[in-house]
C-alpha cells in the first residue's frame, strides 16, 4: 500500500488485512512505523493493529521500521511477533530507502535487534540488491555471502534475499539460496522477488528447488519498486505462488475460500480509476 498516492481508508485496511489473517499465511506484514512525511500512506499502522482480529488466526504479525524510533512504536504493541529492517547492500539504495549510509544503518539494526530481543520478537532483514545491482556498483554471490556472515554474527535469524528491481535470474537464485541454506541451517532464508508476468515461474522454481521455504508475496502484485526500470515488475502474485505450490503438490494449510474473500478485497481496494501508475498488476 505504501507507494499509493490516495490515502486508503483505515477501515478499508483494517478489513483486507483482517480478510489476509483469515487465510492462514505464515505472516502478514501489514504496516509500517515510518515517517509519515516520507510515507503518509502508513501514517495509521497504530490504529490499524489495535483493530486487527487475532483471536481465531495462526498468522503472525510484522510491521516494517526503517530506523530505532520506528522499532521504538512498534515494539509498544504485543500483538506484533516481526520487526521488518530493509538493509541494502547497494549504498544508493540504503540511502534512498532510508536516508543512512550502509555504515549508519548497521549501527541502526544493531540497535533494533537488541532492543527486539528485549521485547521476545524477532528481526526479519530483506537485504535488498541480493540478487543485483543496477546502479553500477560493485556486485557479486561472493558479497552477498559477507554480508550474510556479518548480519548472521550480529544474531540476524531471518533473511530474506530482495530483488526490488527484478533483476534476479533462476540460475542466480539457484547459485545464491543452493549455497547460503546448508551454510547457515538455522537461519530462515527467504525470497523477496519482484517479477515480471512472464518470468515468475523459474524464479519460484529456482528458489524452492534450492531449499527456500520462505517466500513474500501480494495478491495481484500489487505494489512494486518505483526504480524499476520495467513498470511491470511488481510484487510476486499471491496467486501465481498458490498455483505452483498446488501444481507440485506442495501443502499450505491455507483456507482458499478466505482467500478468495480476501482477493476480492484486495479488487475492490487496489482498482478502480484513482490507481497510481506505480502500483503494477501482474495477471
Amino acid at each position: 500500500m505504501q507507494g499509493i498516492k490516495w490515502f486508503i481508508d483505515t477501515d478499508d485496511k483494517v478489513r483486507y488485512i483482517n480478510s489476509l489473517l483469515r487465510v492462514g499465511f505464515d505472516t502478514v506484514d501489514f504496516g509500517s512505523f515510518v515517517s509519515p512525511k516520507a510515507i503518509p500512506q502508513m501514517r495509521d499502522t497504530a490504529r490499524v493493529v489495535e483493530r486487527l482480529d487475532l483471536s481465531g488466526t495462526r498468522s503472525k504479525l510484522l510491521a516494517i521500521v526503517a530506523n530505532v524510533r520506528g522499532a521504538r512504536d512498534a515494539l509498544m504493541f504485543d500483538q506484533i511477533d516481526y520487526l521488518g529492517y530493509p538493509f541494502s547492500i547497494s549504498e544508493i539504495f540504503q540511502m534512498r530507502n532510508t536516508a543512512k549510509t550502509i555504515a549508519e544503518s548497521v549501527k541502526v539494526l544493531d540497535e533494533i535487534l537488541n532492543m527486539a530481543e528485549r521485547k521476545g520478537k524477532q528481526t526479519v532483514v530483506y537485504l535488498s540488491m541480493g540478487f543485483g545491482n543496477p546502479y553500477g556498483e560493485p556486485w557479486s554471490p561472493e558479497l552477498v555471502g559477507e554480508w550474510t556472515e556479518k548480519l548472521y554474527r550480529m544474531g540476524v535469524r531471518i533473511l530474506s534475499l530482495s530483488d526490488t528491481v527484478g533483476a534476479a535470474t533462476p540460475e542466480t537464485i539457484s547459485l545464491l539460496f543452493g549455497h547460503l541454506i546448508p551454510a547457515y541451517p538455522d537461519v530462515e532464508f527467504g525470497a523477496h522477488l519482484h517479477t515480471h508476468p512472464d518470468n515468475w515461474y523459474d524464479k519460484v522454481d529456482a528458489a524452492w528447488k534450492a531449499g527456500c521455504r520462505r517466500f513474500d508475496s501480494a495478491i495481484r502484485g500489487y505494489g512494486g519498486c518505483p526504480m524499476a526500470k520495467d513498470e511491470l515488475v511488481g510484487n510476486l502474485p499471491t496467486e501465481k505462488l498458490i498455483s505452483y505450490f498446488e501444481e507440485h503438490r506442495i501443502p499450505t494449510g491455507l483456507d482458499m475460500h478466505a482467500f478468495e474473500h480476501a482477493y476480492n478485497e484486495a479488487l475492490r481496494i487496489f482498482s478502480g480509476p484513482r490507481l497510481e501508475q506505480n502500483i503494477f498488476d501482474n495477471v
